[in-house]
């Protein structure tokens, strides 16, 4: 049988929102006419939301040409920056996914531009990790819609998807396919569903929560 575990990026395995914010701010140097302030906690509060959200949410009074002009410009320094400075690495990951890779197959499935998952795998050496992986910036799809890609190209007989916000559950619900909920993360979850404080604990509730196809 062919196991896997899906995983959020963002808030799951990583915080990045220190390192985004920098870039998004050297950025918009470039802008000067925009006003708008980028800082960490803004950052937070729209992470895990799809690049066409986040530019309605932090640019909404530009017109649409314009912002889409400056979201792209600042999705590419954002990308350049991370792959040179990294994010937070939560403690206990690689050790973690060692231990899971072992018993799983293991994937990441995020709402990010393309290049932003290579740049944390390659930062953190983590690329021998995972099997696969796919982003909204790739496929254009919700993520809901790309974690059922991921599953079905992959043909994995059970699976599972580990995030941290309420649109990771949701997004688990629409790819009909169970959810732990990382606490590390920067959500809550509107439902009881199994969690985790830390990710060696998948270790031991991985296999109980898995849908077996």
């Amino acid at each position: 049988m062919k196991k896997g575990i899906l995983f959020d990026l963002d808030g799951t395995l990583w915080d990045s929102s220190a390192q985004v914010a920098d870039s998004w701010v050297l950025a918009l140097k470039d802008y000067p006419k925009v006003k708008q302030m980028v800082t960490r906690e803004s950052i937070q509060s729209v992470m895990g939301k799809t690049m066409d959200e986040i530019g309605e949410i932090l640019f909404g009074t530009l017109a649409p040409q314009e912002r889409k002009k400056v979201l792209e410009h600042c999705v590419g320094v954002e990308t350049a920056y991370i792959r040179e400075h990294g994010g937070v690495l939560f403690e206990g990951v690689t050790e973690a996914l060692a231990k899971l890779k072992e018993r799983y197959h293991l994937f990441i499935v995020s709402n990010c531009q393309v290049g932003y998952i290579e740049a944390f795998l390659n930062y953190y050496g983590l690329e021998g990790y995972f099997d696969d992986f796919e982003s909204y910036g790739n496929t254009g799809r919700s993520k809901g819609e790309n974690i059922r890609l991921v599953a079905q190209r992959n043909q994995l007989d059970a699976a599972v998807y580990v995030g941290d916000t309420q649109m990771d559950y949701e997004a688990a619900s629409f790819a009909e396919m169970p959810f732990i909920h990382a606490r590390t993360g920067y959500g809550s979850i509107a439902a009881e569903t199994p969690y985790i404080q830390r990710l060696e604990e998948l270790l031991e509730m991985a296999d109980g929560v898995m849908l077996k196809n």
